[in-house]
């Protein structure tokens, strides 16, 4: 029997607390002509002083649950994209799984940050057509505020928190039909680390640290690999890019996503963007944005959605599925 994995339902979640570009301005050496004309931001969500990465994964896993019409029990696998966990240990995936109320199953975190809900759902379509597991909550969840050094206007001015989750389901092909996770393509360049990264850690400094970025470079370097990964993912699973109903990108910068749809021939019409609104929520976003896509009624059954991400690492990737 061969198996594919299904999307079921998809959730999201954003913190109450907007924090906008004038607010920024109120902060550091900035305005908002200058964050919209070099991002496409105007405002973002901040988690609260008693909000953790996993009550907004929590809150997204639940809607995701109820758009599938499934309970916690129904889950027998999670997988929480994260650069931002509550704790050194143990995962963000296991307090959330407690949370729900699940007391069986696996559960673990995966760190590729911007790029992670593309790796968790690749390892989670392995999990589930290996027939291994059956229902996954695949999320991606930051409080990347938690980060940030407020006093460097070229990073503290991108990112917001927020969560949103995938229910995937494995199915028989001919249950299944069209629909599912087509195929994925990871990649990573260990050389680029110090393009995009944080300052601290447990082994280096004992501490959190703030996000670093060569902006310039990022920027160049994602335009490159993201369009590599998509044209890959294409030509693998043998459809054309004008057979691409959706594209909805990682939300990192409007210039990135503009290069990237110039770049493959794509229409402006096609992509979902959220980045006016949220900001780079890191992991969170490409389900912020694909639950928005199905929420005002552009993601319809049976369309085809392809998703891209880049982040530190340098990672990368690029997924197909059919909705």
């Amino acid at each position: 029997m061969t198996l594919k994995a299904v999307i079921r339902g998809c959730g999201a979640f954003l913190p109450q607390k907007v924090l906008t570009n004038e607010d920024l301005s109120r902060l550091v050496d900035t305005s908002d002509d200058w964050i919209r004309e070099r991002t496409g931001i105007r405002e973002r969500h901040i988690a609260g002083d008693d909000e953790k990465t996993s009550d907004l994964a929590t809150a997204a896993a639940k809607a995701a649950l109820d758009a599938a019409g499934m309970a916690p029990d129904d889950i027998d696998l999670i997988i929480v994209a994260t650069t931002t966990p509550d704790l050194t240990f143990p995962s963000t995936a296991a307090i959330v799984q407690a949370k729900l109320g699940i007391e069986s199953g696996a559960a673990f975190d995966i760190q590729a940050v911007c790029t992670g809900f593309i790796y968790a759902l690749s390892t989670a379509e392995k999990f589930l057509t290996s027939g291994q597991h059956k229902r996954a909550l695949v999320i991606g969840a930051e409080t990347f505020s938690r980060i940030l050094d407020w006093n460097d206007r070229a990073t503290c001015v991108l990112f917001g928190d927020g969560a949103g989750a995938f229910v995937l389901e494995a199915q028989d092909e001919q249950e299944a039909g069209a629909r599912g996770v087509m195929n994925s393509y990871l990649r990573c360049d260990g050389r680029l680390v110090d393009l995009l990264y944080v300052d601290g850690g447990v082994s280096s400094t004992q501490s959190t640290g703030h996000v670093r970025m060569q902006g310039n470079k990022v920027f160049r370097e994602a335009v490159k690999r993201i369009s590599e990964a998509m044209e890959r993912v294409i030509a693998d699973a043998g459809v054309d890019v004008t057979d691409v109903d959706w594209f909805v990108p990682h939300q990192a910068n409007e210039r990135i996503i503009l290069g990237v749809v110039k770049k493959l021939d794509l229409r402006k019409d096609q992509v979902i963007s959220t980045i006016s609104g949220q900001g780079n929520t890191s992991a969170a976003s490409i389900p912020l944005a694909y639950c928005a896509g199905v929420a005002d009624g552009r993601i319809k059954e049976g369309d085809l959605v392809l998703i891209e991400g880049m982040g530190g690492g340098l990672t990368w990737g690029a997924a197909l599925m059919r909705a």
